[in-house]
């Protein structure tokens, strides 16, 4: 489902890739997150997503009130406390998404689906 705001003019529709592209590379940025990842269902192996193509590790929902959910798929750097990672990511991407968007953030999941060693 897409976002709608109505407004005087017209109405203002919102594409979940959009979102999607916004909150990945907000993500991206935050400390201890190495990058999206996507599972491979066939074989369960875990691949991490270029910069690219970040909106395949995000999944968006937006409801009938206009509130966004987002799961995220993250791969993690070795050694980094996943729940400072984790609540790091929350509060930048719902911050920063919801004054992107004008929409409210509802939930923000985190599924960690690997832990990378960095150079």
């Amino acid at each position: 489902m897409e976002g709608r705001m109505n407004t005087q003019l017209g109405t203002i529709t919102v594409d979940p890739d959009v979102i999607a592209r916004y909150a990945g590379a907000t993500a991206v940025e935050c400390f201890g997150i190495v990058g999206m990842a996507v599972v491979n269902m066939k074989d369960g192996l875990v691949r991490l997503l270029k910069r690219d193509s970040l909106v395949k590790g995000i999944r968006v929902e937006i409801d009938e009130e206009n509130a966004i959910t987002l799961n995220f798929h993250i791969v993690i750097a070795y050694g980094v406390n996943i729940s400072s990672v984790a609540d790091n990511l929350v509060s930048n991407v719902k911050y920063k998404v919801e004054a992107y968007t004008g929409m409210k953030i509802q939930k923000i999941n985190i599924f960690v689906e690997g832990v990378r060693v960095i150079d």
